[in-house]
């Protein structure tokens, strides 16, 4: 009979959030999991299969609380087009921190060559465009945004624009030209 783990692995999935969004996939150890997770080899491999599975696992993770996070911030009363600019600029990473977005970085590092990944990538930009299309039709709705543009079309904009800008987050663009794109963005729906 094996020895009951010391530690929750929710929280130590979480941790390894952190620990692959600064460091990427590739530079990131099995040693530097143990190191900074503060669990053992044994127990890495025991209770996450893999150094690559373990990323997964983070990834859905990450992915969660950005939906979770995006899903509150639009929802509820008032204005939708300041609301838009506020989770543009989160998911954008812009002025938050250097690392840009860990699902965007993530595909960029492995491409289509890691199917996970790529599924994983899908899944949560599917989920952030689904969220902007749905609070641009209430803005449509409550007369804030008279654009005759369809919402799936001006969504699917905001998209590429917060992909973009992560990607320019993350190589130290300055915040405010970052800013500026993505209100462009915003002003076109």
């Amino acid at each position: 009979m094996g020895r009951p783990m010391k530690f929750e692995a929710e929280a130590v999935v979480d941790k390894a959030v952190e620990v692959f969004w600064r460091q990427g996939f590739a530079a990131t150890t099995p040693q530097n999991l143990v190191d900074e997770l503060g669990i053992g080899k044994g127990s890495l491999y025991n209770t996450f299969k893999s150094k690559h599975h373990l990323f997964e696992l983070s990834l859905r993770r990450y992915s969660a609380k950005r939906v979770a996070a995006l899903t509150e911030g639009l929802e509820g009363p008032g204005p939708v087009l300041p609301r838009l600019r506020e989770a543009m600029r989160t998911l954008a990473g812009i002025g938050d921190h250097r690392f840009g977005c860990l699902i965007v970085n993530s595909v960029a590092e492995l491409g289509s060559a890691d199917e996970g990944v790529a599924a994983v990538a899908k899944e949560l930009f599917g989920q952030i465009e689904d969220a902007f299309r749905s609070a641009i039709e209430r803005g449509q709705a409550d007369g804030e945004i008279t654009s005759r543009r369809p919402a799936g079309v001006s969504a699917g904009s905001l998209l590429a624009a917060v992909i973009g800008s992560s990607v320019l987050a993350k190589t130290g663009s300055d915040p405010a030209d970052l800013n500026r794109a993505l209100d462009a963005a915003l002003q076109a729906v």
